[in-house]
């Protein structure tokens, strides 16, 4: 199944950053865009993941056109498919990071995972409060959030920039094995590309053009 396809993509900021970018992600598939700093791979993967709106082209998640959908049916395609992860943690800073979990239970309707929080090594501090965390616990905070709703797309902003090396390539693991086990997709930007050669597929956007490198 086609769950994510952008036909024509062009965006300007300051100067174009992008011009006629098509892009489509499919069940059971991880994909990773790489580039230079300035290069647009952010702004790409918010227009991906409905955050920003491109000038020009079409992006359809799950086969909805997102640009004609009602504030509302979108809100509900963004709550129900789609999990975002930042370098950014965006967490509640007066919560728990059990409370932040709950957040995203309650909204999803999706129970928490104990052997999830064990996996990402975030079940020991669970109660803390998430000022009181490392930012690579944050992270892995965030991370376990997201997998909570169960999202049939993630998409990936330098998830594992405040992991060690070794921490990383399991979070990279976890994220193939959901994708796979849930058929589930994923779509990565990173500066990283031993990481980025992990997914399925890797594109490089340079020159205003995205380019499949493998």
């Amino acid at each position: 199944m086609n769950l994510l396809s952008a036909q024509n993509l062009s965006h300007t900021f300051e100067y174009e950053l992008f011009h006629d970018v098509s892009l489509e992600l499919q069940e059971k598939e991880s994909i990773a865009i790489i580039g230079v700093s300035g290069s647009g791979k952010s702004t790409l993967l918010h227009i991906l993941s409905t955050l920003l709106k491109a000038d020009e082209g079409s992006v359809y998640v799950l086969n909805e056109n997102v640009s004609t959908l009602k504030k509302a049916k979108l809100a509900k395609l963004k709550r129900d498919s789609l999990g975002l992860i930042f370098q950014s943690h965006y967490l509640f800073k007066g919560f728990s990071a059990y409370e932040n979990l709950e957040v995203a239970s309650m909204l999803s309707n999706k129970p928490i995972d104990n052997a999830l929080l064990e996996r990402l090594k975030i079940l020991d501090p669970i109660n803390q409060k998430v000022t009181e965390l490392s930012g690579g616990q944050q992270q892995r905070v965030s991370i376990a959030r997201v997998l909570t709703k169960k999202p049939r797309i993630i998409f990936a902003d330098e998830p594992t920039g405040n992991l060690d090396k070794e921490t990383a390539h399991e979070v990279m693991q976890l994220f193939f094995e959901y994708v796979e086990s849930q058929n589930a997709g994923m779509v990565l930007v990173t500066h990283d590309e031993e990481l980025a050669y992990m997914c399925q597929s890797v594109y490089r956007l340079e020159d205003k053009e995205l380019k499949k490198v493998k």
